[in-house]
């Protein structure tokens, strides 16, 4: 019913900067919540940012100051600019869209996930 398609991950040394962006499709009349997590090697999945749809944002402590999530509700797009990238900053991102409602009919469905992308920051 929905897809969550990623892109913009990849190789940048520590100091740089990647963004981020994530493409819902689908069946989509509304999402409430689109955001990023994150799994590094080894460790649990974290939340990284999310966004709602009023504009309400969260960040992990980690990257506050230095990522920045935006999202374009007519083109169902979440986006995650990172800069200021650590080392620790590596792993796989993953988008997220939660309280989607959708077109036909209009109900509320279980949240999406995308597949992921890989980030991998370099000392």
């Amino acid at each position: 019913q929905v897809q969550l398609v990623e892109s913009g991950g990849g190789l940048v040394q520590a100091g740089g900067s990647l963004r981020l962006s994530c493409v819902a499709s689908g069946n989509i009349f509304r999402i409430n919540t689109m955001g990023w997590y994150r799994q590094a090697p080894g460790k649990q999945c974290e939340l990284v940012a999310n966004l709602t749809g009023g504009g309400s944002a969260n960040y992990a402590d980690s990257v506050k100051g230095r990522f920045f999530i935006a999202r374009d509700n007519a083109k169902n797009t979440v986006y995650l600019q990172m800069n200021s990238l650590k080392p620790e900053d590596t792993a796989v991102y993953s988008c997220y869209a939660g309280g989607i409602v959708t077109a036909r009919p209009m109900e509320l469905i279980r949240d999406y996930w995308g597949q992921g992308t890989q980030v991998t920051v370099s000392s």
